[in-house]
């Protein structure tokens, strides 16, 4: 019988499923197990580890919940290769059952912003930012129609934003910038009728104004200055108050 892998050797004093999953993903680490790389077959694994192929079974299935994994019918269980989209759902629900998280997620969104910026600036496109000059007048308008304001501005703010992340041409980070921007949804939308509804609509639309020309203008300098001082800040300042 030929010898087990290295990381078939790890098993930890702990919860049997969660110690299957860390040896797996300690072996992805330390590239023992590469992407596209077959795992053993469950017996296998049972056997080298010394568990219940049914704990095995559900590890593997977890990993595989997680995007980490992959099952191919009949050729068997692979790790995946590339970015997936449910990597980053339980850190969703991790975060959102976290009720002290709201001025952590508002810092995060401010970095977030000021990264995708700067991405945006060193990748400038003109037919962008076009479309971005479009979006400022959709706003406008809306200011101006006086209908439905909050929603519909808060629409086409989330567009805007949408348009920045595009412009980074960054996949990672556009992901990461949305997984955001899903997390701060409904204290982003009460600052957004705060501001509005207390007349401050002007305010909200010269700091999107001003987030556009430093983009237009290809303009580093102050970027992170720009972006700590428009409504983001009136974001943070607003959660803060809450808690």
């Amino acid at each position: 019988m030929s010898e087990s892998p290295n990381y078939l050797k790890n098993l930890k004093k702990e919860s049997v499923v969660q110690s299957v999953i860390n040896c797996l993903t300690d072996a992805m680490r330390n590239k023992e197990l590469k992407p596209g790389d077959r795992i053993p077959p469950e017996p296998e694994l049972a056997a080298s580890l010394g568990v219940a192929r049914s704990s095995v079974r559900e590890a593997i299935k977890i990993l595989t919940y997680l995007g980490v994994l992959e099952s191919k019918r009949s050729e068997g269980t692979f790790v995946c290769d590339g970015f997936k989209e449910s990597m980053i759902d339980p850190m969703i629900y991790g975060i959102l059952l976290n009720q002290d998280s709201s001025v952590n997620l508002m810092e995060l969104r401010e970095m977030t912003e000021a990264g995708l910026m700067r991405l945006a600036i060193l990748k400038y496109d003109e037919a962008e930012g076009k479309k971005l000059e479009e979006i400022l007048k959709q706003m406008r308008a809306v200011l101006d129609s006086k209908e439905n304001v909050v929603d519909n501005f808060f629409n086409i703010d989330n567009n805007f934003h949408d348009m920045i992340s595009q412009m980074g041409k960054n996949p990672l980070a556009d992901k990461i910038s949305r997984v955001v921007r899903t997390l701060t949804h409904a204290m982003r939308y009460e600052t957004v009728a705060a501001m509005i509804n207390g007349g401050r609509s002007e305010e909200l639309l010269t700091a999107h104004t001003r987030l556009y020309q430093v983009l237009k203008n290809r303009d580093l300098s102050n970027l992170h200055e720009i972006v700590t001082g428009s409504y983001f800040g009136e974001v943070l300042e607003h959660t803060s108050e809450k808690q």
